[in-house]
């Protein structure tokens, strides 16, 4: 199972308790540059902004049931949460809860699963009552 499917299965699973966001950043692996042999697409280098949003269209087929954007030609999202090459991310409140290791060695899926099992968990059996009127 590729890492998306993966990220699209455990966003499906906790869709009622998280909202998913996939931030398209540079790409890791251009066909023009540090070429990778197993890539799934070859992408050149971005030039603008609309080469970026092109190559997020591709991510975004592979899990339509996630939000994707992408970070700007300046990529100060990648540069914020140093999510180069790719990172897992919980935020709440505006707030990081949850920071994975940076990728590819340290993507865990598993981890993010927990956490949000946990904090289910945890919603479950709190006490708060919310009344809608």
């Amino acid at each position: 199972m590729t890492r998306l499917a993966a990220f699209q299965r455990v966003a499906s699973q906790y869709a009622d308790i998280a909202d998913s966001l996939l931030v398209y950043i540079e790409e890791a692996h251009p066909s023009d540059g540090w070429v990778s042999s197993d890539a799934p697409y070859q992408i050149p280098n971005h030039c603008c902004l609309e080469d970026r949003l092109k190559a997020a269209q591709l991510m975004h087929s592979e899990v339509p049931c996630s939000n994707v954007v992408v970070d700007n030609m300046d990529n100060s999202s990648n540069a914020a949460y140093g999510a180069y090459f790719e990172r897992l991310y919980i935020l709440r409140d505006e707030r990081v809860v949850y920071q994975g290791a940076r990728g590819p060695e340290g993507y865990r899926i598993s981890e993010l699963r927990n956490w949000l099992a946990q904090y289910r968990n945890d919603l479950e059996n709190s006490r708060t009552v919310v009344v809608h009127v």
